[in-house]
């Protein structure tokens, strides 16, 4: 169940919000009583109350606002339970000042907004003994490791415990805790009013997740990079998912380098059957996969996990996807030739997606030459395949057939930046920009108004979304369904 914060001034707003969410399927209402600026009058707030509550005053160590005397605290709450709220949120150090009483039921919690401590198990135990209805243990989480010592207290635990971290590293938490058993998880009235680090809206909990839905035998997916908030994979992934008809979820997860092998190897253990990898992980991830696709072994690149029993599988997506948009633009201006072999191709950056585009290239027999700003990484890739390399400074006097941007310039929001001027572009050159957030880069519409034939980043990222979506399910998605999403994610345009 999903219990929605809301903390206001005035008895008035708090109500009409009380009042709102339940007209918008709110089943349980947390009623901050801290963030009342005046007495707190119990009797108006819950009063032919719309649905039930859980009344809760937090101290300003605990992330609340209260203001009062801890006396004070102690009795508003004994007030709430004589009024009968059906729940009351009490902190571990106080629950065995404040009797059972009636039938409110009692919420014994513990927050430590620094960290996730080491005896977090011992700290949750000690909370058995406090004639709690439900434990709930809120921490913070530093990596994200920390998320899975939470949830494996939510799975593990006799009691019914809601557990989850703070934090954009623990956001996810959040919606996983569901999957694990959690009673509760919390949620706020809007995103503009959060009430704790990493909290998210009812509605995007409700609708973009749909944790109501969840279940231990939902099927976990996610994106893995760092960052990750602008990952759009989650949005378009769950709404092909659902589409699709399957008990699946896919989430964003912060992964820094350090803590990537500790939580590749928890995944399985933890439920999660398929990942995409992104920035900075393609390349690293390899340490922690058994099989890998013969793209991944030449590569050396991996975009797709998918875990079966004690085996991690690899692939790579942005491989085929590339390749397939450029063979389907290059033969369509040119149907009589071969889309590839002999072909001159020049690649701008060295990185994940400029390794597996180029080696697909060399591997057609395509002519390849590589540029980047980093000269070193750009030599260690041409010599690897045994390619061309072009001096950064002196890319735009070469004459490619195709040119093919790799790099993050002209992303957003960064979208007035090019990485290759339009003084430097010929007619009958064809731009294959890899960027698809904005679509419409200025690589992209400086080469459509000269002349040239483009081909967007949305035509890839499709693609590779679609492969990467029947690898996690076996099933083929409908790839304008796919476009359709992206396009609604990014808003680049009515579709």
């Amino acid at each position: 169940m999903i219990c929605v914060s809301v903390g206001r001034g005035r008895h008035k707003m708090m109500i009409a919000e009380h009042q709102h969410l339940a007209e918008n399927g709110a089943e349980l209402v947390e009623l901050r009583l801290d963030y009342i600026r005046r007495a707190v009058n119990l009797k108006r707030l819950l009063t032919d109350r719309p649905c039930p509550v859980v009344a809760t005053c937090r101290r300003k160590e605990d992330g609340g606002r209260w203001e009062g005397s801890e006396q004070d605290r102690v009795m508003l709450l004994r007030a709430a339970i004589a009024e009968g709220v059906e729940y009351v949120d009490l902190e571990w150090d106080i629950a065995d000042k404040i009797p059972r009483y009636g039938s409110t039921l009692r919420i014994v919690s513990y927050h430590n907004f620094d960290e996730t401590p080491d005896d977090i198990e011992e700290i949750h135990h000690k909370m058995t003994k406090l004639d709690p209805d439900i434990i709930k243990i809120t921490t913070t989480a530093n990596n994200p490791i920390d998320n899975f010592k939470v949830l494996r207290l939510v799975r593990d635990s006799n009691i019914p415990t809601a557990g989850f971290c703070m934090g954009s590293m623990g956001m996810t938490s959040r919606i996983l805790c569901g999957k694990y058993g959690s009673p509760l998880t919390y949620a706020t009235f809007s995103s503009d009013r959060k009430m704790a680090p990493g909290q998210l809206s009812f509605n995007k909990m409700r609708k973009a997740f749909r944790y109501d839905e969840l279940s231990e035998k939902t099927t976990i997916l996610g994106v893995i990079a760092d960052p990750v908030a602008h990952s759009f994979s989650p949005l378009i992934h769950n709404a092909i998912i659902r589409k699709m008809g399957l008990d699946m979820l896919y989430l964003p997860f912060r992964v820094p380098k350090e803590y990537l092998n500790e939580f590749i190897e928890a995944c399985p253990e933890m439920g999660i059957k398929g990942l995409s990898v992104t920035i900075p992980h393609k390349e690293s991830c390899l340490k922690c996969i058994n099989v890998l696709d013969d793209d991944v072994a030449g590569i050396r690149a991996c975009n797709t996990i998918v875990f079966e029993g004690n085996n991690a599988f690899g692939y790579n997506t942005d491989c085929s996807a590339a390749i397939e948009s450029l063979e389907a633009a290059i033969s369509e201006k040119f149907p009589s030739e071969d889309a590839f072999e002999g072909r001159e191709f020049m690649l701008l950056g060295a990185g994940g997606v400029a390794r597996a585009i180029a080696f697909s290239l060399v591997r057609k027999k395509a002519k390849v030459f590589i540029t980047a700003r980093n000269p070193k990484k750009a030599e260690a890739l041409s010599d690897w395949l045994k390619c061309d390399t072009v001096p950064w400074e002196e890319r735009g006097q070469h004459d490619p057939s195709v040119l093919v941007n790799c790099t993050p310039v002209g992303m957003h929001p960064k979208m007035d930046e090019t990485p290759f001027e339009v003084k430097w572009l010929e007619k009958k050159t064809i731009v294959f920009d890899t960027i698809y957030n904005p679509e419409r880069t200025l690589l992209i519409k400086q080469a459509r108004e000269f002349g040239c034939t483009v081909v967007t980043g949305v035509d890839m990222f499709v693609r590779q979304a679609a492969k990467q979506v029947k690898f996690f399910t076996g099933q083929d998605p409908i790839l304008e369904d796919v476009r359709y999403e992206l396009k609604r994610a990014t808003s680049a345009a009515k579709y």
